[in-house]
């Protein structure tokens, strides 16, 4: 994998690889845990890393928990659109938050956080779910001439798409490693999130391609 590595203006960007998005976690992505050796690799080839996680306060607003008579995968509407909900998970402070134990994260330069505020959800890497406010990450890249982003992790149709989309939005050239992601695939989330991040220009491609 060594040759994977890129040039000083790409950053590896991983994505919400944490135990509650992994079997036997509270919202466990089918096969999350099999990502975790290729992303290792990569963070190894990658000169510039950085990771979210997902790190919500207890009854968050998108927990169906929150919300009386709501079953988890149903949907309400918000202030900022329509919510999914889901079961409680990646609450900040429990082993569901942590990083899969088997990830090798500590290179990183950067964590983003994002879902803290309790009103909000955030899959996005770069803004919260009112497609508004935004998490800083943006203006950290280009503060450390990082244009070119390669995105891996989970989910595929949400965390990643969502981080995919915004990162093409604001003009970062933009690839996701599909090998080294794992889909919900809720109501075909998968196949619209895929259309969508072509027709936004995003590259989808395999870790393999990057030797090529």
């Amino acid at each position: 994998m060594s040759s994977a590595k890129k040039s000083d203006d790409t950053a590896l960007i991983v994505i919400d690889v944490q135990n509650d998005f992994c079997p036997g976690g509270a919202l466990a992505v089918p096969g999350g845990h099999e990502i975790v050796p290729l992303v290792n690799r990569l963070i190894e080839a990658f000169d510039h890393v950085i990771l979210t996680q997902d790190w919500h306060p207890r009854a968050h607003s998108s927990f169906a928990s929150s919300h009386a008579g709501s079953t988890p995968f149903s949907s309400i509407d918000m202030p900022y659109g329509t919510q999914t909900l889901w079961p409680d998970h990646c609450v900040q402070g429990t082993p569901g938050a942590d990083f899969h134990p088997d990830l090798v994260w500590t290179k990183a330069e950067l964590v983003i956080r994002k879902g803290f505020r309790v009103e909000i959800d955030s899959y996005s890497a770069f803004y919260e779910n009112d497609r508004r406010t935004p998490t800083g990450l943006a203006g950290y890249l280009r503060e450390r001439g990082l244009t070119r982003l390669t995105l891996v992790g989970l989910a595929t149709d949400y965390c990643v798409a969502y981080s995919a989309l915004d990162a093409a939005r604001l003009g970062f050239e933009t690839t996701v490693l599909m090998d080294a992601c794992r889909a919900i695939d809720l109501d075909g989330s998968l196949a619209a999130a895929e259309e969508q991040m072509r027709r936004a220009g995003v590259v989808l491609t395999e870790s393999t391609r990057l030797a090529a």
